[in-house]
């Protein structure tokens, strides 16, 4: 399973970069709204941090006005991915897009069916989010277990992406179902990342060596004195 990082925070985005994990990333708007600066040059900056898919959502609410911004964003990089709701408009633009060889991801996906008629549309991604299926008392990993099935059982080539991370134990759902891609925040990462036995054994390892080098210490000098 390959991990995003779901921010427009570029200093998260260089630091968690320099780990070697990144294989993407996703933005929204109210991710880049949190941002100062100019919204395109960020995502191009992005765009040069991951090194692969940076999704950038569109606002228009029809499918028309999805495509042309679309288009504009798609020209800032290679790499970008067109964010679309699930939404009627949001599958007619996905379709669209797709005859014009742009990449998308359908955002909003909140059950299987919807997931397979983005699929269906033309979607490259699909983005399920499991914290705000979790928060309204939804099962999220059996929801995502149904997606990743059918695209299986039907040979489907639309990725999955868990998104909406809120901990890393939907890291680890994800990963166990099958998914293609978790996209993360920064915070989720680090909590990943941090174990308190894998701190109290470097901790414990740098003290027996400190102990080893200060008792050959002590013998080169009684050797010394001999």
């Amino acid at each position: 399973m390959d991990l995003f990082i779901d921010t427009a925070n570029l200093d998260d985005i260089r630091e968690i970069s320099r780990w070697g994990i990144l294989r993407g990333a996703t933005t929204n708007p109210t991710l880049l709204s949190r941002e100062s600066g100019d919204y395109n040059m960020i995502l191009q900056e992005i765009c040069g941090l991951v090194g692969g898919p940076v999704s950038a959502e569109v606002l228009a609410d029809d499918a028309e006005g999805m495509v042309a911004e679309a288009e504009q964003l798609a020209g800032l990089h290679d790499s970008i991915v067109i964010k679309l709701p699930t939404t009627a408009e949001g599958l007619q633009a996905a379709g669209e897009l797709k005859r014009r060889q742009i990449k998308t991801n359908v955002t909003l996906v909140f059950s299987a069916n919807q997931a397979l008629m983005a699929a269906t549309a033309g979607a490259t991604y699909v983005s399920p989010f499991v914290g705000r299926l979790d928060d309204i008392g939804h099962d999220s990993g059996e929801i995502l277990a149904d997606i990743v099935d059918i695209f299986s059982v039907n040979k489907i080539s639309t990725k999955v992406i868990a998104a909406s991370i809120r901990h890393p134990l939907h890291v680890t759902q994800a990963a166990l179902l099958g998914c293609d891609i978790a996209t993360i925040p920064p915070q989720v990462f680090r909590k990943m990342l941090k174990h308190p036995l894998t701190d109290i054994g470097i901790k414990l390892f740098k003290q027996d060596w400190e102990k080893k080098q200060k008792k050959q210490t002590e013998k080169q000098a009684l050797d010394v004195g001999l």
